[in-house]
């Protein structure tokens, strides 16, 4: 189970993935360009010390994420308010991908209709969107739970 996210708008959005990837233990893979200067500096002041313990894939372009995810043999699974599965009827795999689009902007077409899975969090009539970094809590708590992956506490 990894997250993506589609050209990231905002700095303090990745760093919260970036702790909620290092304090579950999935990978995160970041689509550039970013919206913002990608640096540990910017990334830090939101996800504090747990973003810097976060596993980090970046890839230059959608081509070279793309690539990766098939030779990966991934399943990429879009969260969008245009998705045709809602979130408690999907049924998720262990290696998936879950694909957030960027906060200004989503994601383009091709990247829609390229993504094998496309699932909505339902909400109330009215509403548009939830943060993404919301959204990406609430969407691998779920893949983690279908799929037996959430981690251990017989460590701590």
């Amino acid at each position: 189970m990894k997250i993506a996210l589609y050209q990231p708008d905002i700095a303090g959005n990745v760093g919260t993935i970036l702790r909620l990837c290092a304090c579950l233990g999935v990978p995160c893979e970041i689509i550039e360009p970013c919206g913002f200067p990608f640096s540990d500096k910017s990334l830090r002041r939101a996800g504090m010390d747990y973003a810097t313990q976060a596993q980090i894939v970046r890839h230059p372009d959608w081509s070279g994420f793309e690539q990766s995810a098939a030779e990966q043999h991934s399943r990429i699974v879009l969260f969008t308010s245009a998705g045709s599965q809602p979130l408690p009827d999907a049924r998720f795999l262990p290696g998936d991908i879950l694909l957030f689009g960027s906060e200004s902007a989503g994601v383009p077409a091709a990247v829609h209709d390229r993504a094998d899975y496309q699932v909505r969090i339902p909400m109330r009539p009215g509403f548009r969107s939830l943060n993404v970094a919301v959204s990406a809590g609430i969407a691998l708590a779920e893949a983690l739970r279908q799929t037996g992956q959430f981690p251990s506490e017989i460590d701590q």
